[in-house]
């Protein structure tokens, strides 16, 4: 493959991975999303969202992280876990507002869960998380 091509999936517009500029990298962003953002847990993963305090004020583009511990299983199986997830939120970025951290965190049940049930469950997170942005006064934990 010629340098600076992507990867595309046969029949389909895009990119196969998720692009690079979205990608999390710095320890500093997964602890602001994890600390400071929203939850929303499943079976198989749990998700956190970190929106910016004005996100119509930045062009910085979402920015998404995973986490993939021992507890789901060795390291082939986090890794296929990783590509999983990856492949799933590059067709889900364009819901995220832009500036924000999310991070994806793979519990052990991810590790056997059909590809439909991974992206079932990262719909209904995301829509948690998204529609609490929208209602802060219907937090989930009484804080505002």
């Amino acid at each position: 493959m010629p340098a600076g091509e992507s990867r595309t999936c046969p029949g389909s517009e895009g990119p196969l991975v998720l692009p690079s500029g979205s990608r999390m990298r710095r320890g500093e962003e997964f602890a602001d999303a994890v600390r400071k953002g929203g939850r929303a847990g499943r079976p198989t993963l749990v998700a956190h969202l970190r929106v910016p305090p004005e996100p119509g004020e930045t062009d910085d583009p979402p920015l998404v992280g995973f986490v993939v511990s021992r507890a789901v299983g060795g390291a082939v199986v986090r890794n296929r876990v990783k590509r999983r997830l990856r492949h799933l939120m590059r067709e889900r970025l364009d819901r995220l507002p832009r500036g924000s951290l999310l991070v994806v965190r793979a519990n052990p049940p991810a590790a056997s869960a059909r590809s439909e049930r991974l992206a079932a469950e990262l719909d209904v997170a995301l829509d948690r998380l998204l529609r609490r942005r929208e209602s802060p006064e219907t937090r989930m934990d009484g804080r505002r």
